[in-house]
């Protein structure tokens, strides 16, 4: 039976976080999880993936050599990429796995997406949503997830906005979640162990 799989994207430059003064890649940056444990960024992100039991695919950049390690010892496929934009990176990923039955998009950055929200977009998708967005406090948040209708377009995706411009008031299902959907971690703050801002 087809599922829904998710998209992680990861080939970013990270470049508000470079500009605010974080070093090095931040997606490997240590920051705490849930429970306060210190860990590499995207390995948060890829264990909830994972735990979610969806299928899962992480595209980087050919030079993120440490982020496909990464990658390769959570044995999670990997697609490299040389993107000029998030968009291009979604198109990239679409186009490699028409076999799903939906794509659910989330940054690399956002470790506090849990296994239970992917269950969620991708049970909504499967009952017959079109669009389906995670969201806290009406703060729109990640996952996003697309039905398989929505290949073509995600497949033609260009330049830096990711798949927003394909988002229709609508048919877009927003549902109500904690705030780790709306997390990121665009700026670190100096003199603690990386400390990820709420949007």
């Amino acid at each position: 039976m087809k599922s829904p799989g998710i998209i992680i994207l990861a080939a970013g430059r990270g470049t508000r976080f470079q500009q605010a003064g974080g070093k090095g890649n931040k997606l490997l940056a240590i920051c705490p999880d849930n429970t306060g444990a210190l860990h590499p960024l995207l390995s948060m992100t890829l264990r909830a993936a994972q735990r979610s039991g969806l299928p899962l695919l992480l595209v980087t950049r050919p030079e993120y050599t440490a982020i496909q390690a990464l990658a390769a010892a959570q044995a999670i496929p990997v697609l490299c990429v040389s993107s000029a934009g998030s968009g291009e990176t979604i198109a990239a990923a679409v186009h490699a796995t028409p076999h799903w039955s939906g794509w659910l998009i989330q940054p690399g950055d956002m470790g506090w997406v849990t296994a239970d929200d992917h269950q969620r977009i991708a049970s909504t998708l499967s009952e017959g949503a079109f669009q389906v967005r995670l969201c806290w406090q009406d703060k729109p948040g990640h996952p996003v997830g697309f039905a398989a209708e929505y290949g073509p377009a995600l497949g033609q995706l260009k330049g830096d906005s990711g798949a927003r411009s394909l988002l229709d008031p609508a048919r877009l299902l927003r549902l109500p979640a904690h705030a780790g959907v709306v997390r990121d971690a665009d700026l670190p703050v100096t003199g603690t162990p990386f400390a990820p801002h709420r949007k």
